[in-house]
């Protein structure tokens, strides 16, 4: 506001312009540990709402957005090379993006009955049209979960989450999920303890191999 003032020519310079601004740590993060994992896979995988849930369940084995989900479209579902074209009019980056099918993926795609007669893969049965809103149903799904405040994007950050601790670069994580700055890969890809446990003991195996050696050589002499 007092920048734009200004602008105006209403003041001769910004009187805030050397308050420093409070270092606040404000990036929220919410990752589910297996366990809640598992819940949330047993609602998904048993509740009525099934559309919802296999919706839930491909941005949680895409990382996709949930506007790139609602907006997919059989056309660029390639089968044979389990890949998914999303066009640049549907990313975030304004750039056409592969994203490829797991398994999990592909067993979304094989229970929607949508491939005959519909455009879009995930279709609304009450309205015969393309989902635009899955809020008040997720919301349903994440408290039946014991997860009342996992939010829908939350499922993007575990995607990340799952990418990293099952081994993926932070290069292929960024590919995947779409971003153009690495620095947003790297804010949403949280290493479990155990990775970091297993990463350090590796460390230490290191040490201990030039210790033995040490002391071989101790030994001969």
């Amino acid at each position: 506001m007092l920048n734009l003032a200004v602008g105006w020519d209403m003041l001769d310079k910004n009187p805030a312009s050397r308050i420093p601004m409070f270092d606040e740590d404000n990036k929220v993060e919410r990752y589910m540990n297996s366990d809640q994992l598992t819940k949330l896979m047993e609602v998904l995988r048993t509740d009525s709402c099934r559309s919802v849930c296999l919706i839930a369940t491909f941005l949680l084995a895409t990382g996709c957005r949930l506007n790139e989900a609602l907006s997919a479209c059989w056309s660029q579902i390639d089968k044979d090379s389990r890949i998914w074209r999303i066009p640049a009019s549907n990313s975030k980056s304004k750039r056409m993006r592969p994203v490829p099918l797991n398994d999990t993926a592909f067993e979304v795609l094989n229970h929607l009955t949508t491939e005959e007669g519909y455009e879009h893969l995930f279709i609304n049965s009450k309205t015969q049209k393309p989902y635009v809103n899955i809020a008040k149903v997720w919301e349903k799904l994440r408290a039946k979960a014991g997860l009342p405040h996992l939010r829908l994007h939350d499922l993007r950050h575990q995607a990340a989450s799952n990418l990293i601790n099952s081994g993926s670069s932070l290069y292929v994580v960024q590919q995947i999920l779409g971003h153009s700055d690495p620095s947003v890969t790297q804010r949403y890809s949280h290493l479990s303890v155990q990775t970091l446990i297993d990463a350090s003991d590796n460390a230490s195996a290191i040490i201990k191999k030039a210790t033995k050696v040490v002391e071989q050589q101790k030994e001969a002499a």
